[in-house]
């Protein structure tokens, strides 16, 4: 068999910028080439390629950091001596780029040099670019062309215009700037491009300064590497923010995910705590303005249901699928009423909850109304998006021990405990607003979920709970990462906490880097698997939460420094979305998952979450 080297096998390495709503995703060595590559905007790839040539350049070193890149180049002689030094400093804006070469003869005798710019514009729909079929209508991309600059536009069938304006100092129609050079002249060029787009909105907020928002955290970390990637996980979170009329929002990741997201950005939000109040604030004010109100089972909207996601391509806005208000995810609506009493508990103001009781209470009359007779929450899709719709929501995802697919409605194991911790959240809520009797409810529907749960979904010759129970009640009987989160929530029997830990530390689960989605004796186990034996560092540090809170602090500690080793060994220090599920060895790295975002949003907040935590801050 042969086997040939592919882009994803470097997707470690690409290089991700971003500011604001705008992303550049490039290859290693800075060329932005299909596939994967592209200047995007809201869920749209306006630039497909964008790639420097020279007189064939030897490239000494690239560093991209945010949303900036510098690189130099060097033209050598026979001799291997530099004749012609460049150097390319290229920054990302939320209104675009400016990429800006500066060309210097280092020798003693005239040179030339030549740089030549290849491009393509496109303005296709990330579903579209991603899955290589046409979903976007084709409307055609217009090119006006002068001396001094070159305008692309397309304008979608929905009437939305996106321009690309690119700016040429010095001018060249061409896109060819050929440089003669006197002995230690110097010579720049700049292109300067400008998106317009009229799916902006006026007014927004800016985006927190970044030194400011890295001062927000201190840590008494004893290691100097974890202090590293602490600071780094922080700026992970400030370049995935979104400007908002609400707000920053931290999108789910990059590059697949820089948009909003309702389950990823609560969990974000409770993880950052105290010092990210604000990020927390937007959070909240963005889902409640977006609740469901209209029973729409295409989008499967609900009242009272709080979104999944928000995708503004043309394919989203169009209706061709669902996703440009997308409800398909059954734990957002708990984890809403769970992040909106955290939120209050960590600023000791009600002030939020007083003005968003109407979302609030209508979100606990949605949760409510979702359980069945047994007191558990159950999803059945419409058919329309997601077929699983708890946080492993790949399609293979759900599975019988014989690798047979679960068949909905399904009842996931850590949706009982979202829903268990959203009740004990709502009761808080409740009696500080005087509403005690509905409080009492609360509490009452939390105690019975919680007995009714350990009942149906305790593996007791496993020491392990069932990832979760099929359309019949039968439970998945397997090894799974779902049990950490419910520590997290507080709904595991004290008495049965030691044996579950032991469980989710034994080999089968842990793989010295994190815990695995799928321990490696099940029948559907793969390492390099989205939902069934990757290891999701979120995943990980919410387990970590929950050892934190049962008081198995060795454990929690292990956790701790696991993904705090595993940032540290990962490209740039970014923690990735998810790495493959290969036991750990010494000496060794991680074994990257094939396309996983970095830097992504509930990664990078675990860490900071886990180094509060070893601070003694709950």
């Amino acid at each position: 068999m042969v086997c040939t080297l592919t882009m994803w096998e470097k997707a470690g390495r690409m290089i991700r910028l971003k500011e604001g709503r705008t992303c550049l995703v490039a290859n290693p060595d800075g060329t932005v080439t299909r596939p994967g590559c592209g200047l995007y905007r809201h869920d749209t790839r306006l630039l497909a390629d964008w790639t420097w040539s020279c007189d064939g350049a030897v490239c000494l070193s690239t560093e991209a950091r945010e949303d900036w890149m510098v690189q130099h180049f060097a033209l050598v002689d026979a001799t291997k001596t530099q004749v012609v030094g460049l150097t390319r400093e290229l920054s990302v804006q939320d209104s675009g780029l400016s990429d800006v070469w500066t060309v210097h003869n280092t020798s003693l005798q005239p040179q030339s040099a030549t740089l030549q710019l290849a491009m393509e514009a496109d303005f296709r729909d990330v579903f579209a670019a991603w899955a290589k079929r046409q979903l976007d209508p084709a409307t055609p991309v217009v090119q006006m062309q002068t001396d001094t600059s070159l305008t692309l536009a397309r304008t979608a069938s929905d009437g939305v215009k996106t321009t690309v304006a690119i700016a040429m100092d010095p001018p060249a129609p061409d896109r060819c700037w050929a440089l003669n050079l006197d002995p230690g002249e110097r010579r720049t060029i700049r292109l300067d491009l400008d998106i317009g787009d009229h799916q902006d909105e006026p007014g927004i907020p800016a985006l927190p300064d970044r030194a400011a928002f890295a001062a927000r955290v201190g840590a008494n970390l004893p290691d100097r590497t974890y202090a590293a990637r602490l600071s780094r996980a922080i700026g992970d979170i400030r370049t995935l923010l979104l400007p908002t009329p609400f707000g920053a929002y931290p999108a789910a990741g990059m590059p697949n995910f820089v948009n909003v997201f309702g389950r990823d950005a609560l969990i974000t939000a409770m993880m950052l705590g105290p010092a990210f109040a604000d990020i927390g604030e937007a959070v909240l004010r963005l889902l409640a303005y977006h609740q469901g109100r209209v029973v729409d089972p295409f989008r499967e909207e609900e009242p009272g249901k709080i979104l999944h996601e928000i995708r503004r391509g043309e394919s989203s806005r169009t209706g061709l699928i669902p996703f440009g208000r997308y409800y398909g995810s059954i734990d957002s609506t708990p984890l809403f009423i769970m992040a909106l009493d955290a939120h209050v508990a960590s600023i000791g103001d009600p002030g939020l909850a007083t003005e968003l009781a109407p979302a609030f209470l209508a979100a606990l009359d949605w949760l409510t109304g979702q359980q069945a007779d047994d007191g558990l929450v159950r999803f059945a899709p419409s058919g329309s998006g997601l077929t699983v719709q708890s946080w492993k929501d790949s399609h293979d995802s759900m599975n019988h021990a014989d690798g047979r697919p679960a068949e909905a409605p399904l009842a996931v194991a850590e949706v009982q405990g979202y829903a268990f911790a959203a009740f004990e959240a709502a009761a808080r809520l409740l009696d500080a607003s005087g509403e005690t009797v509905r409080a009492a409810d609360c509490r009452a529907r939390a105690t019975r979920l919680a007995s009714r749960f350990h009942g149906l979904f305790w593996l007791d010759d496993m020491d392990t709970y069932a990832m979760a129970l099929d359309r019949d009640g039968a439970p998945l009987r397997v090894l799974s990462s779902d049990p950490g989160h419910l520590l997290w929530c507080g709904i595991v029997p004290e008495a049965v906490a030691p044996r579950l830990v032991k469980t989710l530390m034994s080999p089968a689960l842990w793989s010295g880097w994190g815990l695995r989605t799928l321990g490696t004796g099940e029948v559907r186990y793969n390492p390099v698997s989205y939902h069934n034996g990757g290891v999701w560092p979120h995943d990980t540090a919410l387990f970590g939460w929950g050892l934190h809170r049962y008081g198995f602090t060795a454990e929690r500690n292990q956790v701790a420094g696991a993904l705090f080793d595993l940032a540290a060994a990962s490209p740039g220090g970014s923690l990735p979305e998810l790495v493959s599920g290969y036991e750990r060895q010494p000496d060794r790295k991680p074994i990257a998952y094939t396309h996983a975002c970095a830097p992504q949003a509930w990664s990078a907040a675990g860490l900071i979450l886990l180094a509060r935590l070893a601070d003694g801050r709950s």
